[in-house]
Protein backbone atom coordinates (compact mmCIF):
# COMPACT_ATOMS: atom_id res chain seq x y z
CA UNK A 1 0.00 0.00 0.00
CA UNK A 2 3.04 2.28 0.32
CA UNK A 3 3.08 2.80 -3.45
CA UNK A 4 -0.50 4.10 -3.67
CA UNK A 5 -0.03 7.74 -2.64
CA UNK A 6 3.07 8.22 -4.84
CA UNK A 7 1.04 6.94 -7.80
CA UNK A 8 -1.70 9.46 -7.03
CA UNK A 9 0.91 12.24 -6.75
CA UNK A 10 2.36 11.18 -10.10
CA UNK A 11 -1.11 11.46 -11.66
CA UNK A 12 -1.53 14.99 -10.30
CA UNK A 13 1.89 15.99 -11.63
CA UNK A 14 0.92 14.94 -15.17
CA UNK A 15 -2.45 16.73 -15.28
CA UNK A 16 -2.28 19.27 -18.14
CA UNK A 17 -2.42 22.91 -17.08
CA UNK A 18 -5.67 23.48 -18.96
CA UNK A 19 -7.33 20.95 -16.62
CA UNK A 20 -5.65 21.96 -13.34
CA UNK A 21 -2.78 24.30 -12.52
CA UNK A 22 -1.52 22.17 -9.64
CA UNK A 23 -2.44 24.70 -6.95
CA UNK A 24 -6.03 25.89 -7.28
CA UNK A 25 -8.46 24.19 -4.93
CA UNK A 26 -10.54 22.18 -4.84
CA UNK A 27 -8.83 19.69 -7.17
CA UNK A 28 -11.15 19.31 -10.20
CA UNK A 29 -11.54 15.55 -9.86
CA UNK A 30 -14.33 15.11 -12.41
CA UNK A 31 -12.35 17.06 -15.03
CA UNK A 32 -9.29 14.90 -14.32
CA UNK A 33 -11.33 11.69 -14.68
CA UNK A 34 -12.79 12.94 -17.96
CA UNK A 35 -9.89 14.79 -19.61
CA UNK A 36 -6.99 12.63 -18.43
CA UNK A 37 -8.60 9.18 -18.37
CA UNK A 38 -11.61 9.45 -20.67
CA UNK A 39 -13.97 8.34 -17.90
CA UNK A 40 -17.53 9.63 -17.99
CA UNK A 41 -19.06 10.39 -14.60
CA UNK A 42 -22.78 9.63 -14.29
CA UNK A 43 -25.10 10.40 -11.38
CA UNK A 44 -27.41 7.39 -11.32
CA UNK A 45 -30.70 7.14 -9.44
CA UNK A 46 -30.91 3.33 -9.36
CA UNK A 47 -27.43 1.86 -8.97
CA UNK A 48 -28.85 -1.68 -9.07
CA UNK A 49 -29.38 -1.18 -12.82
CA UNK A 50 -25.65 -1.70 -13.29
CA UNK A 51 -24.90 -4.85 -15.25
CA UNK A 52 -23.87 -7.63 -12.86
CA UNK A 53 -24.87 -5.63 -9.78
CA UNK A 54 -24.27 -7.82 -6.74
CA UNK A 55 -27.22 -8.66 -4.51
CA UNK A 56 -27.72 -6.01 -1.86
CA UNK A 57 -29.16 -6.40 1.63
CA UNK A 58 -32.16 -4.36 2.72
CA UNK A 59 -29.93 -1.75 4.39
CA UNK A 60 -27.28 -1.64 1.66
CA UNK A 61 -26.85 0.46 -1.44
CA UNK A 62 -24.01 1.30 -3.79
CA UNK A 63 -22.16 4.59 -3.37
CA UNK A 64 -20.32 4.30 -6.63
CA UNK A 65 -18.92 1.90 -9.13
CA UNK A 66 -16.44 1.74 -11.92
CA UNK A 67 -17.45 0.15 -15.21
CA UNK A 68 -14.04 -0.23 -16.89
CA UNK A 69 -15.33 -1.64 -20.18
CA UNK A 70 -17.76 1.26 -20.62
CA UNK A 71 -15.24 3.78 -19.20
CA UNK A 72 -17.87 5.01 -16.74
CA UNK A 73 -17.94 5.99 -13.10
CA UNK A 74 -21.42 5.73 -11.61
CA UNK A 75 -22.23 7.83 -8.54
CA UNK A 76 -25.29 7.32 -6.37
CA UNK A 77 -27.43 10.37 -7.23
CA UNK A 78 -29.22 10.53 -3.87
CA UNK A 79 -25.91 10.45 -1.96
CA UNK A 80 -24.58 13.18 -4.27
CA UNK A 81 -27.49 15.42 -3.29
CA UNK A 82 -27.33 14.57 0.41
CA UNK A 83 -23.51 14.75 0.69
CA UNK A 84 -21.96 16.76 -2.20
CA UNK A 85 -18.40 16.12 -0.98
CA UNK A 86 -19.19 12.37 -1.04
CA UNK A 87 -19.55 12.62 -4.84
CA UNK A 88 -16.03 14.02 -5.15
CA UNK A 89 -14.66 11.23 -2.98
CA UNK A 90 -16.59 8.57 -4.91
CA UNK A 91 -15.18 9.81 -8.22
CA UNK A 92 -11.64 9.85 -6.82
CA UNK A 93 -12.12 6.42 -5.21
CA UNK A 94 -13.38 4.86 -8.46
CA UNK A 95 -10.55 6.58 -10.37
CA UNK A 96 -8.24 4.85 -7.88
CA UNK A 97 -9.76 1.51 -8.91
CA UNK A 98 -9.22 2.48 -12.57
CA UNK A 99 -5.54 3.25 -12.05
CA UNK A 100 -4.73 0.52 -9.52
CA UNK A 101 -7.08 -2.42 -10.12
CA UNK A 102 -8.81 -2.38 -13.49
CA UNK A 103 -6.74 -5.13 -15.13
CA UNK A 104 -8.97 -8.15 -15.54
CA UNK A 105 -12.01 -6.52 -13.90
CA UNK A 106 -15.42 -6.11 -15.53
CA UNK A 107 -17.01 -4.03 -12.75
CA UNK A 108 -15.86 -2.89 -9.33
CA UNK A 109 -18.36 -1.90 -6.69
CA UNK A 110 -18.16 0.16 -3.52
CA UNK A 111 -21.02 -0.57 -1.13
CA UNK A 112 -22.49 2.09 1.11
CA UNK A 113 -21.67 -0.13 4.07
CA UNK A 114 -17.99 0.48 3.27
CA UNK A 115 -18.19 4.26 3.55
CA UNK A 116 -19.06 6.67 6.34
CA UNK A 117 -21.61 9.41 5.60
CA UNK A 118 -20.58 12.89 6.69
CA UNK A 119 -23.08 13.08 9.55
CA UNK A 120 -21.88 9.84 11.13
CA UNK A 121 -19.43 9.63 14.04
CA UNK A 122 -16.37 8.36 12.16
CA UNK A 123 -14.69 6.58 15.06
CA UNK A 124 -17.89 4.80 16.11
CA UNK A 125 -18.69 3.74 12.52
CA UNK A 126 -15.12 2.55 12.02
CA UNK A 127 -15.25 0.40 15.17
CA UNK A 128 -18.56 -1.16 14.12
CA UNK A 129 -17.70 -2.17 10.56
CA UNK A 130 -15.50 -5.02 9.38
CA UNK A 131 -12.08 -4.20 7.92
CA UNK A 132 -12.13 -3.03 4.32
CA UNK A 133 -10.69 -5.30 1.65
CA UNK A 134 -7.19 -4.24 0.57
CA UNK A 135 -8.33 -2.89 -2.81
CA UNK A 136 -10.86 -0.63 -1.05
CA UNK A 137 -8.19 0.64 1.35
CA UNK A 138 -5.91 1.35 -1.62
CA UNK A 139 -8.65 3.18 -3.54
CA UNK A 140 -9.39 5.26 -0.42
CA UNK A 141 -5.71 6.19 0.03
CA UNK A 142 -5.45 7.08 -3.66
CA UNK A 143 -8.59 9.24 -3.43
CA UNK A 144 -7.33 11.02 -0.32
CA UNK A 145 -4.08 12.03 -2.02
CA UNK A 146 -5.89 13.16 -5.18
CA UNK A 147 -8.44 15.28 -3.35
CA UNK A 148 -6.29 16.52 -0.47
CA UNK A 149 -2.71 16.42 -1.78
CA UNK A 150 -0.26 16.28 1.12
CA UNK A 151 1.84 19.09 -0.36
CA UNK A 152 -1.13 21.45 -0.58
CA UNK A 153 -2.59 20.45 2.77
CA UNK A 154 0.73 21.13 4.52
CA UNK A 155 1.03 24.50 2.78
CA UNK A 156 -2.51 25.66 3.56
CA UNK A 157 -2.45 24.28 7.10
CA UNK A 158 0.74 26.17 7.90
CA UNK A 159 -0.18 29.39 6.04
CA UNK A 160 -3.85 29.91 6.95
CA UNK A 161 -5.80 30.23 10.17
CA UNK A 162 -5.86 26.42 10.42
CA UNK A 163 -9.63 26.62 10.71
CA UNK A 164 -10.92 23.10 10.18
CA UNK A 165 -14.10 24.18 8.37
CA UNK A 166 -12.08 26.51 6.15
CA UNK A 167 -9.80 23.64 5.13
CA UNK A 168 -12.82 21.42 4.39
CA UNK A 169 -14.33 24.11 2.18
CA UNK A 170 -11.04 24.89 0.48
CA UNK A 171 -10.43 21.24 -0.45
CA UNK A 172 -14.10 20.37 -1.08
CA UNK A 173 -13.83 17.72 1.60
CA UNK A 174 -16.05 16.24 4.26
CA UNK A 175 -15.07 16.71 7.87
CA UNK A 176 -14.39 12.99 8.28
CA UNK A 177 -12.08 12.89 5.24
CA UNK A 178 -10.24 16.04 6.33
CA UNK A 179 -9.82 14.73 9.85
CA UNK A 180 -8.29 11.47 8.58
CA UNK A 181 -6.06 13.36 6.15
CA UNK A 182 -4.81 15.81 8.77
CA UNK A 183 -3.88 12.89 11.06
CA UNK A 184 -2.03 11.21 8.18
CA UNK A 185 -0.18 14.27 6.86
CA UNK A 186 0.36 16.81 9.63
Amino acid sequence: MDSVEPRARAILETVPGYVWDGDTLPVPIEDIADSCFGLQVLDVVDMTQAPECPPLGADESLSGLLRPGAKEIWCNASECIQWPTRRRFTIAHELGHWVLHRAGQHSLFCRKAMVTPEDTDFEKARAERPPLPLIEQEANAFAAELLIPARLLEHHYRNTTREFDELCTMFGSSGAAMSRRLRAVI
